[in-house]
């Protein structure tokens, strides 16, 4: 009898402890259930399939989001998802201030909207920001110069900004 594959039992372990990534990158890219659970199945098999390239003394959650954004885009691009998206404009009447009470639907909504209307480079940058990783990170999952991570946020800011001013702070 064949001994157990360690690479695999490793590849489940790391999987089990970090499959909020994978749920939340399809979450991102795929608003319909059905789409969501193909994207988290199309991405655990580009994982395991590229596990043995992985270099184990680098970052496991990095390697994991650049696979992850790697798959969710490929797949945007090729399936036209974003054509099936309720765009963003006509949307005001509908925007909740996320501070108000409700936050947690209004709020939601709202960043479901604003995903949509991105392109999938801008969704990626979006989504890790709001992860909270950091610059450096963001910039070796995305393939860019720090600097160009650090002005492509403040770009993304300022456009949120001008789109959905603070009623609080006019």
């Amino acid at each position: 009898m064949a001994s157990p594959d360690p690479s695999a039992d490793r590849f489940e372990a790391l999987m089990a402890e970090h499959r909020g990534i994978v749920k939340r990158i399809a979450a991102s890219y795929a608003r319909d259930g059905a789409d969501r659970a193909d994207l988290e199945q199309e991405i655990a098999v580009e994982l395991w399939r590229s596990f043995a390239r992985h270099d184990p003394t680098r970052s496991f959650t990095t390697w994991m989001y650049r696979v992850a954004l790697n798959v969710a885009i490929s797949q945007v691009r090729r399936a036209g998802v974003r054509a099936r998206v309720q765009p963003l404009e006509g949307a005001e009447s509908e925007v909740v201030d996320p501070r108000s009470e409700g936050e947690s639907d209004g709020g939601l909504q709202l960043l479901e909207r604003v995903l949509a209307e991105l392109d999938p480079q801008q969704r990626a940058l979006l989504v890790l920001y709001l992860e909270d990783r950091p610059q450096r990170e963001i910039a070796e999952i995305l393939g860019l110069s720090e600097s160009n991570v650090s002005t492509r946020i403040h770009r993304m800011k300022l456009r949120l900004r001008a789109r959905f001013p603070d009623p609080h702070n006019p």
